[in-house]
């Protein structure tokens, strides 16, 4: 009789008593492994809305001396969306990762918390604006949105027959604010679009699409970008015809760039495929050319365009008198620095600094708000989620077994990465001003649809993933 293996002793008839009981702790492993996963993310998302409840609590006995809790019932409709999704994920995708929902709900508390924070010094008697309310209500329309994807999409590979209608998608969403009478300017870039009595930045929604789109195209094209080409100075770099791709990617980064004065959102495209293509080829070359293409375009730009050239004026000597006090100068980021000053190692307290004194404090400084109240341990722990959340997503997209779903995955998590980079640097003088918002952080609905979206689809991508074959655990 030939020799058993491991998957025979595993799911064949057992070749001794002991086999039977081994191969029953197999199946029962395997049958209790979703629910744990489910169990450790129900007990983590009952730990967020502590976090969140108890950092809006502080808020208000810091700022107005008593609990408001008109907005603490507000804040449990987003604690019931998040057990509905918690129960979507025990029904259509069971061994998501146990992680994501938990993260994503906890930076959005917090960001909630702050805004409501920010927005208490513009009170009046009569009518208090409550921008923290109007936080809620669009975090809970993104997570209806991220339950519709998660029931809708039951099988992530699908997405690559769409890749081309991504392609089509992206570019119409990317030239949506050019369109006379739709596109809004506003704070010198031109990036919204008026839907009735709402606003709307379709660029969030495109680097989800382009994420979409790219995957598809260099699983296909992967070969011929990677195996093809002239060795320089021992790297191979590819073939003229097949630079079209990162061609084009770059150009339209600088037609956003130029038309729409957004430095943020071209920032984003560009790195997304270089990363996404150095992904796919493993050939360093690509990364080289985008650099290279990248510094050139930065240059050019700084030199060309008068918006560029003040955030890089801002960047270089943003104490300057005649920079600080110039249209569109230095002030905010020099405010956002005073306000990292002021919180120091451990923070003024929520509630008790003065974050409202810097210029768009809700949004794009949202993240120098919080490091004034919670300090720099705070600010640590809020970058530590941020890791942990983007490092679950690398580790979806690596132990995948399909190129597709490697590269959906690393491009929507270094997404989130990249923004948080570019905005973490912008306000703390690393790099220059960019305007990008912190995901989940930063008020508006248009970031928070988009990035509910990306945990739907990470957590659609980790449960396909952990589905597979692979999952007998011994």
């Amino acid at each position: 009789m030939p020799p058993s293996n491991d998957a025979t002793q595993a799911i064949g008839r057992p070749s001794n008593p002991g086999g039977a009981q081994a191969m029953t702790e197999k199946i029962t492993i395997r049958l209790r492994t979703p629910s744990r996963l489910r169990n450790i993310e129900l007990g983590l998302l009952f730990v967020a809305c502590g976090i969140c409840a108890g950092a809006m609590i502080l808020v208000q006995l810091g700022a107005i001396g008593h609990i408001e809790t008109g907005i603490l019932w507000s804040g449990v409709l987003i604690l019931v969306l998040a057990l509905v999704m918690h129960i979507v994920l025990r029904v259509v995708a069971s061994q998501a990762d146990p992680f994501v929902l938990p993260i994503g709900l906890t930076l959005n508390g917090l960001g909630i918390a702050e805004i409501y924070r920010i927005d208490i010094p513009t009170w009046t008697t009569s009518t208090p604006t409550h921008a923290g309310e109007r936080q809620i209500y669009w975090t809970i329309g993104a997570m209806v949105i991220a339950i519709i994807v998660l029931l809708g999409i039951r099988n992530y590979r699908v997405l690559a027959r769409y890749r081309y209608i991504a392609m089509f998608t992206s570019i119409v969403l990317l030239l949506l604010p050019l369109v006379p009478g739709l596109g809004r300017e506003g704070l010198n870039a031109r990036v919204w679009i008026d839907l009735g009595p709402f606003s709307f930045q379709p660029g969030e929604i495109a680097k989800i699409t382009l994420a979409i789109f790219f995957a598809g195209y260099l699983v296909q094209a992967r070969d011929s970008l990677s195996l093809m080409g002239p060795k320089i100075l021992g790297l191979q770099f590819p073939r003229p015809r097949d630079l079209g791709p990162i061609l084009v990617i770059w150009a339209v980064a600088m037609l956003v760039l130029i038309f729409e004065r957004d430095l943020g959102t071209s920032l984003l495209y560009f790195g997304l495929f270089l990363v996404m293509i150095y992904v796919a080829t493993g050939k360093a070359s690509w990364v080289l050319i985008g650099l290279v293409l990248f510094v050139g375009g930065a240059i050019v730009a700084s030199l060309s365009l008068s918006y560029v050239h003040g955030r890089f004026a801002a960047w270089l000597t943003p104490f300057d008198s005649s920079v600080y006090n110039a249209y569109g100068g230095s002030y905010q980021l020099v405010t956002g620095l005073f306000g990292f000053a002021n919180g120091g190692l451990i923070g003024t307290g929520l509630g008790q600094g003065s974050p409202q004194t810097t210029p768009l404090a809700q949004s794009d400084y949202i993240i120098a708000s919080l490091g004034e109240e919670l300090g720099l341990a705070g600010l640590v722990a809020i970058l530590g989620l941020y890791l942990l959340l983007v490092s679950r997503g690398f580790r979806i997209a690596f132990v995948g077994q399909d190129d597709f779903g490697k590269l959906l995955g690393v491009g929507l998590s270094f997404a989130i990465a990249l923004q948080v980079f570019v905005v973490m640097g912008g306000v703390t003088r690393v790099i220059p001003l960019t305007g990008l918002t912190m995901p989940f952080l930063a008020a508006g609905g248009s970031s928070l649809l988009s990035n509910w979206i990306i945990v739907a689809l990470i957590l659609r991508l980790s449960d396909g993933i952990r589905s597979g074959p692979r999952m007998v655990i011994g």
